[in-house]
């Protein structure tokens, strides 16, 4: 043939036609239509070559390779939308001189590319090993046909070995353009014998990604098998699959504590190399998600002004002036520092103060959010400090619960009724909580799900009790204590007005209109019907007030109701109090009034002394605990030493029976604050001289006739105030809690501080 010959141009892509090889396609461009046409209308002969990207439809004589295939047309099949599928025998290979455009297809003048022999005996090496190598491959990979295993084994020319070779191996385009440019047969048995290694190598990772699956999955669960087998491919690459990336994305970005991130990242890869099936898989990835759901520097802007956060204190709560001013002075602080470990506040009083709801008060002015967490009944450690990851339904304790729930690291925590903790068998959770309520400590608090330190140092914690005796002293060494007294009638009276009569009115669908009660009214209602230090049963009386009203407003022949003194009893009923019933109706004989602290509050309580003719015996009833026996007999003991200065004859205490008795004997009553007022009834009993109905007393007694200073002074100033009391009998080490007691109790009762013993029975007793 001529040294040069010209060919209609067919541009293929993604494909590269070798001689001695048959091969179909499929064309539809114009440009290759015309080409094809061109060549039926010749000798059927066309130059294919190789696009050098696929993806382009208007090509360029610069988009092709120069080298290619000239192939004969063996069959043309029409397919539908004007496509033809051609099936073509390859001649041989070709280099492109020139490229030009006629007739609406490129028309190339190519040179045959013949074959460049060096070294028979070096070629005959690299062709037997390339056979060796090519008969393992095709003994065990089914891709290649039993037509084309034959022809390779049949084939002793190298040239059209590698032709043969290159067309069936599954190798890359740009491999297959090289063995097809490559004039030396030495050079193309080389690159032959470097594929055909890299090929089985790819066929021995196969057989162990195959085995990897094969031990994991059931043979008929084919679903399942082309996943696992998806994740074995991914594995060996190195590469856990898109959902490990993901989440590896998120935890890097999620702004985690190094070690909590690198714990985080490990369980990751741990879990990237289970099987989605596996329990641990599911466990790992719940603790991935609790540690992505957990904040770690996400924080609210605290308030600015001082006055802002004041305000809505005011708002909220009447009274409670300590409290408002620990948070102005907190506020003030973080304001000039910029930054301090929160204080860990204890709210301490009876119930009904407002110890739980000033919590959300203070998370409103400070800006913050609230988690409230409840301790009643709580006995399980586990509970505060979680479960290992381990345990079957494991999750973190209350505290990081919270702390996801608050979506911030400086929240308002509420930690409530932490006086009614208990321990058991399963731990104390009592002691879980000095880690989290130290400010010393709490910054690398450790819940054994997370396993890793966690910064509680900007947290707000808020406590709430009843009663400061139950709580452990360690517990409450940790904790600022704030205590929350009762309220006098008047502050219950502006808390209602204020507050509760607009919840409950606008609970109840009422219009500020429909309804009114009076000042008189409401004083009816806190004397008569409530008997309480806060206002929990006002509001509940408050509450039937308005739904009586309701009823009443309903049938529409009246449009309000007004609740006055007068019309109360018709409303509410009877009166349920009498002004606590405690108050002596005259100076009586063997009778005292006392001042007692229960977890409700203040309360007044009546002794009683009865002296008869017996053998000296001592009866004390009225269900008295041990240390208010203890307090009966130093009185006693102290009058009998004493009795010369009183003018008791001595003998007396050997023929004269004594029985003390505390009303209510179903309530228990314990502490040594009644010793004075046993004391002083005990006096009057054997001296026949009336104790003062006006005067109440509360102190511990010695042998000596010491009075010993007692605690809830405040509470019990106000229960004597709801009875009308006016002298009240206090240690003179109590004088210091005076302040505490408010103006208006203050300005009506006389506060006796005394030292002695004599003291108290020249005030109480008449005659003395």
């Amino acid at each position: 043939m001529p040294k040069f010959q010209d060919y209609p141009l067919l541009a293929l892509r993604g494909r590269v036609v070798f001689p001695n090889t048959t091969v179909s396609f499929d064309v539809g461009r114009i440009m290759s239509l015309t080409a094809v046409k061109a060549a039926t209308d010749a000798d059927s002969r066309l130059f294919v070559c190789a696009q050098k990207f696929s993806e382009k439809d208007e090509i360029t004589d610069d988009d092709v390779f120069t080298v290619g295939t000239v192939v004969k047309l063996r069959q043309i099949a029409k397919l539908p939308g004007n496509n033809l599928r051609l099936t073509v025998e390859g001649l041989f290979r070709a280099s492109a001189r020139q490229v030009r455009r006629e007739n609406g297809c490129f028309i190339a003048t190519v040179e045959e590319i013949t074959a460049v022999h060096g070294d028979p005996s070096l070629e005959e090496a690299y062709f037997r090993t390339s056979r060796e190598i090519l008969k393992d491959i095709t003994s065990s990979d089914n891709r290649i046909t039993k037509e084309a295993v034959a022809a390779l084994d049949k084939c002793t020319d190298p040239d059209i070995f590698v032709n043969l070779a290159a067309h069936h191996l599954q190798i890359k385009l740009e491999q297959k353009q090289e063995l097809l440019e490559c004039p030396r047969t030495i050079d193309r048995l080389k690159t032959v014998d470097k594929l055909l290694n890299d090929e089985v190598e790819i066929i021995r990772l196969e057989r162990k990604i195959n085995s990897i699956v094969r031990q994991n999955i059931d043979q008929n669960q084919k679903e399942y098998y082309l996943r696992e087998q998806l994740k074995a491919i991914h594995s060996e690459l190195g590469d856990d699959g898109e959902e490990r990336d993901e989440l590896e994305e998120k935890i890097k970005a999620k702004g985690m504590s190094e070690e909590a991130e690198q714990k985080t990242l490990k369980e990751l890869t741990r879990m990237s190399r289970m099987q989605s099936s596996s329990p641990d898989y599911n466990v790992l990835r719940m603790y991935i998600d609790w540690m992505l759901d957990i904040p770690w520097h996400e924080e609210t802007t605290d308030t600015d002004k001082l006055a802002d956060a004041v305000k809505v204190l005011e708002e909220d709560h009447y009274g409670l002036e300590k409290i408002k001013e620990r948070i102005t002075e907190y506020l003030a602080v973080l304001k000039r520092t910029g930054g301090m470990n929160a204080p860990i506040l204890c709210f301490a009083g009876p119930p009904g103060v407002g110890k739980t709801s000033i919590a959300s008060s203070i998370a409103r002015a400070l800006g913050r959010k609230i988690v409230r967490m409840s301790f009643g009944g709580v006995k399980d450690e586990s509970e505060v400090r979680g479960h290992r990851k381990t345990y079957v339904g494991a999750m973190p304790g209350r505290i990081i619960s919270g702390m996801k729930k608050a979506g911030t690291v400086n929240p308002v925590f509420l930690l409530d009724e932490v006086d009614k903790i208990s321990s058991d068998l399963r731990g104390d959770p009592a002691g879980a909580l000095l880690e989290v309520l130290d400010p010393a400590q709490n910054s690398t608090f450790v819940d054994r799900y997370i396993e890793v330190p966690y910064d509680l140092s900007k947290v707000l914690f808020i406590t709430t009790a009843n009663s400061l005796d139950t709580i452990p002293k360690p517990l409450l060494d940790r904790m600022e204590v704030i205590e929350l007294s009762g309220y006098t009638p008047e502050e219950k009276r502006e808390i209602a007005k204020r507050y509760l009569i607009p919840k409950k009115r606008e609970a109840n669908g009422l219009k500020a209109s429909e309804i009114s009660i009076t000042d008189k009214a409401l004083d009816a209602i806190i004397d008569g019907y409530t008997m309480e230090a806060g206002v929990r049963s006002l509001e509940r009386q408050i509450d039937a007030v308005c739904r009586k009203a309701a009823v009443r407003l309903s049938d529409g022949t009246i449009k309000k109701v007004s609740v006055t003194d007068n019309n109360l009893q018709e409303i509410l009923g009877a009166k349920r109090f009498e002004r606590d019933g405690k108050a002596l109706s005259g100076d009586e004989v063997g009778a005292a009034t006392g001042l007692a602290w229960t977890a409700v509050g203040g309360t007044t309580l009546t002794i009683e002394v009865s002296a008869m003719h017996g053998k000296g015996e001592v009866l004390l009833t009225g269900k008295l605990g041990d240390v208010m026996k203890e307090s009966a007999r130093a009185a006693i003991s102290y009058i009998r030493s004493n009795s010369a200065a009183y003018g008791i004859d001595s003998a007396m205490f050997e023929t004269t029976d004594i029985h003390i008795h505390v009303p209510e004997g179903a309530t228990p009553k314990d502490g040594p604050s009644a010793g004075i007022t046993m004391a002083t009834a005990i006096l009057s009993a054997f001296t026949q001289k009336p104790v003062k109905k006006s005067v109440a007393m509360t102190g511990e007694i010695t042998l000596r006739g010491k009075v010993l200073p007692i605690g809830g002074l405040k509470e019990k100033a106000l229960a004597a105030y709801r009875i009308g009391i006016q002298d009240v009998i206090i240690p003179a080490e109590n004088k210091k809690d005076l302040e505490d007691i408010p103006e208006t109790v203050r300005s009506r009762i006389n506060f006796i501080p005394v030292t002695e013993v004599d003291a108290v029975f020249k005030n109480a007793i008449v005659g003395v």
